[in-house]
C-alpha cells in the first residue's frame, strides 16, 4: 500500500514533542466517516481514503509505542516500525467485521514493534520463533509471578512452571533465561549516573488488565444486543440476505443469492444495501439513547 510520506521524529532536542504536536493535527473519524474511507479503499484502491486512515490513528502508534521505550532504542525507529505495522492493518482491515479499526490494528502495531525489539535488541542473540518471543516479552513477567526475579539459573521447579504455563520447551525456558541475565543483569540500573530504575522495570507487559477485559467484555455484549435488536426490524428475505452477505465468516455472493431468491445480483446488492442502512439506523438511534453513538458502529 503506497502513501504519501508520513510524519517523522527528527534527531535532537524537541523532535518527540513536535511530531507528537503534528500528528495531533490529523483529525480523529466518526466511525460511519471510518467505515466509507475504508470501503472506498477496499473497493476501489483509493489512496486518498488509506492515507486518512493511517494519519488518523498515528497517536494510537505514538502511544502503543512510547510502551517500549524502556529496551534503549531510538523512539524515532520505534514509531516508525509501529507505523509499518498502522498500514499493514489498514491494508487488510475489513470494514464489515463490525469492529473499529484502532481495535483490529493495535495488534499489527504491537506485532511490528515487538519484531524490531527483537531484531535490534543487544541482549538478545537469537531466532524469532513463536516461542521464543513469547518467552522474550513475557518471562519477567511470569518469573515475577513466581516469585523468581534473582540473578543466576532457575530452579527446576520454576523452569517446569514457566515451560507449562507459557506452552513452550523446558530447554527454551534455561536458555532464554541465561540469555536475558547472562549478558547484562536486568536489575542492572538503565543509566549508572541516574535513578531512572531498573531494565526490569521497563518490559512491556502486553497482557490486558482486568479492567480493559471487562470493558472489551462489556462492549462486545452491547454490540450484540443494538444488532439483535435492530436486525428484528428486517424482513426475511433482508434478514437472510444481511446475514449471508454481513455477518458470514464465508459470506455469499451475489450469484449465489440470485439464484436461492430468484432475482437479479443487482436487486441483492439493493436488497443488501437496504438492509444494512436500517441496521444501521437501528443501532445508531439505540447507541444515542444510551449516549453512546462513537462507539456503536455496525
Amino acid at each position: 500500500m503506497a502513501t504519501r510520506a508520513l510524519p517523522t521524529i527528527t534527531a535532537g532536542s524537541g523532535g518527540l514533542a513536535r511530531y507528537l504536536e503534528e500528528i495531533r493535527r490529523f483529525p480523529m473519524l466518526e466511525p460511519n466517516e471510518e467505515y466509507m474511507l475504508a470501503r472506498s479503499w477496499q473497493a476501489h484502491g483509493d489512496t486518498d481514503a488509506a492515507q486518512k486512515l493511517v494519519t488518523s490513528h498515528l497517536r494510537l502508534v505514538a502511544k502503543i509505542a512510547m510502551g517500549y521505550r524502556g529496551y534503549g532504542l531510538p523512539i524515532g525507529e520505534v514509531v516508525s516500525e509501529g507505523n509499518v505495522g498502522l498500514m499493514q492493518a489498514v491494508k487488510r482491515f475489513d470494514p464489515e467485521r463490525g469492529f473499529r479499526l484502532a481495535t483490529y490494528a493495535m495488534w499489527w502495531i504491537r506485532a511490528s514493534i515487538q519484531e524490531y525489539v527483537l531484531r535490534s535488541w543487544s541482549l538478545v542473540k537469537m531466532g524469532t520463533t513463536a516461542s521464543q518471543k513469547k518467552l522474550f516479552f513475557n518471562l519477567r513477567r511470569t518469573k515475577s509471578q513466581l516469585q523468581a526475579l534473582g540473578d543466576g539459573d532457575l530452579s527446576p521447579e520454576n523452569v517446569d512452571a514457566i515451560a507449562t504455563k507459557l506452552g513452550v520447551p523446558k530447554a527454551d525456558v534455561i536458555s532464554m533465561n541465561r540469555r536475558l541475565g547472562g549478558d547484562a543483569s536486568l536489575n542492572a540500573p538503565l543509566r549508572a549516573d541516574t535513578e531512572t530504575g531498573e531494565w526490569q522495570d521497563w518490559l512491556v507487559d502486553d497482557t490486558p488488565d482486568q479492567e480493559y477485559t471487562l470493558g472489551e467484555s462489556e462492549e462486545l455484549e452491547r454490540r450484540r444486543d443494538y444488532l439483535s435488536t435492530a436486525m428484528s426490524g428486517l424482513n426475511d428475505r433482508e434478514k437472510r440476505i444481511f446475514e449471508a452477505r454481513r455477518l458470514s465468516e464465508d459470506p455469499l455472493t451475489l450469484e449465489t443469492l440470485s439464484e436461492e431468491f430468484g432475482v437479479s445480483r443487482e436487486r441483492i446488492r439493493q436488497i443488501e444495501v437496504r438492509a444494512f442502512e436500517k441496521v444501521q439506523a437501528a443501532v445508531q438511534a439505540a447507541a444515542q439513547k444510551d449516549g453512546l453513538l462513537e462507539n456503536a458502529a455496525v
